[in-house]
């Protein structure tokens, strides 16, 4: 019972950055129906990002006994840098091509997923030595609860508040505000709400920036919890995004809520498999669920069922 539990915990710790990571890639082919398959590049860079900023505080003596506060400046800093570079992808790269055909737009994201992969190797940015996350929760490794005999550590409950508190944030601005109306607007029938005075292209780069955000937060997630970060175009950064993008199809692509609880399932999926399996077959698990769930279900397991009339 107690690997049992600690399993779960860790499909819990994994979920959140699966379902961080899926929101971006739903928000946008929501609204632009197409896939950014840089998006899982921005998790990359905002996990290095946090590394730097940490670093920096290091030397300075800052974190040798970190302050509650320094977490959520890290977090703040690499968020907003991110949701900066998501706009000028959009802006750059995306909005030249929104007519154009939708392969055009495919191979346009590869092209900027392999530049940011490897202008991310150079010197003067991230560089290609693997480095370790400084600490910044002070006592993260403390433990609040012992339950089943798993001990529930302050980066536990710091981690799984985080995640939550900006998927139900996220859920609360696309179903209760005047943007998240816009954007569904958007993704209905731009060139109807465009006629009806929504600012088309505001709403697509407020998808991009608040995406993009989610993504760094993944990436602050993931420093944080496993602390090694590879260099950017290694290929464990690659099958992270692809993960996440898994996760927003099982879930149903689209579906903001299907996004959360996809990245749930596989992540406790990849779990458990490779706790109880095999380990080796991690990887095969999530391609696999992939498959099934497209054969069985196409639009996801929250996806809406799409009859076309004629």
């Amino acid at each position: 019972m107690n690997d049992l539990f600690q399993t779960f915990v860790a499909g819990l710790r994994l979920g959140c950055i699966y379902g961080l990571v899926a929101l971006g890639y739903t928000m946008v082919y929501g609204v632009l129906r197409f896939i950014n398959f840089a998006h899982g590049d921005i998790v990359m860079v905002g996990a290095w990002l946090c590394f730097i900023v940490a670093r920096a505080m290091h030397w300075t003596g800052f974190t040798a006994h970190p302050p509650l506060y320094a977490a959520a400046f890290v977090l703040l800093i690499s968020m907003t840098a991110c949701a900066l570079l998501g706009w000028l992808t959009e802006r750059l790269a995306y909005r030249p091509l929104r007519r154009a055909p939708r392969l055009n737009v495919l191979i346009a994201a590869i092209g900027v997923s392999l530049f940011i992969e490897n202008a991310g190797q150079l010197r003067f940015l991230f560089g290609t030595e693997p480095q370790a996350m400084p600490s910044l929760l002070p006592r993260a490794q403390t433990a609040l609860i012992t339950l089943l005999g798993v001990r529930i550590t302050v980066l536990d409950v710091v981690i799984g508040l985080l995640a939550v508190g900006l998927m139900i944030a996220l859920d609360i601005l696309v179903f209760r505000t005047r943007l998240g109306l816009a954007m569904r607007a958007v993704a209905f029938d731009d060139a109807a709400a465009a006629l009806t005075g929504v600012p088309v292209n505001r709403v697509v780069g407020m998808t991009f920036i608040i995406g993009s955000a989610l993504a760094a937060a993944g990436g602050f997630i993931f420093a944080t919890e496993y602390h090694n970060l590879q260099q950017p175009a290694e290929m464990s950064w690659i099958l992270l995004g692809l993960k996440a993008f898994v996760a927003a199809v099982v879930g149903g692509i689209g579906n903001i809520r299907g996004a959360m609880v996809g990245g749930l399932l596989l992540a406790l999926l990849e779990q458990f498999g490779g706790r109880y399996v095999s380990n080796d077959l991690r990887d095969v698990y999530v391609f696999a669920i992939l498959i099934l769930v497209l054969l069985v279900k196409p639009g996801g397991i929250m996806g809406a069922q799409v009859t076309e009339k004629v």
